[in-house]
């Protein structure tokens, strides 16, 4: 029987959204950017977008549906953290 490291990924990721989502629900419901820079999300959304390409290339369909789930909780973090400083600024 050979070992199958796949089931860690899929942990690993679900850890990993699980976590990323927590932080974008809480500022999307205390309706605060404090504490969060834009620049996050901007380096989060650049380096998930060459994690794509990088795992496609490669054929792993763990790491590629990651990347592509991660590259998706940061664009709704940048949405919401733009919604919020549009609504401290008045």
């Amino acid at each position: 029987m050979s070992f199958s490291p796949e089931p860690i990924g899929w942990a690993a990721t679900a850890i990993l959204l699980a976590t990323l989502g927590r932080q974008v629900w809480v500022q999307y419901r205390e309706r605060t950017g404090a504490g969060v820079s834009s620049w996050l999300f901007v380096g989060q959304l650049a380096a998930s977008t060459g994690f794509v390409v990088y795992s496609w290339l490669l054929e792993n369909w763990v790491f590629l549906f990651s990347n592509v789930a991660i590259l998706l909780v940061a664009i709704a973090g940048q949405l919401v953290y733009r919604r919020n400083r549009r609504a401290e600024r008045g």
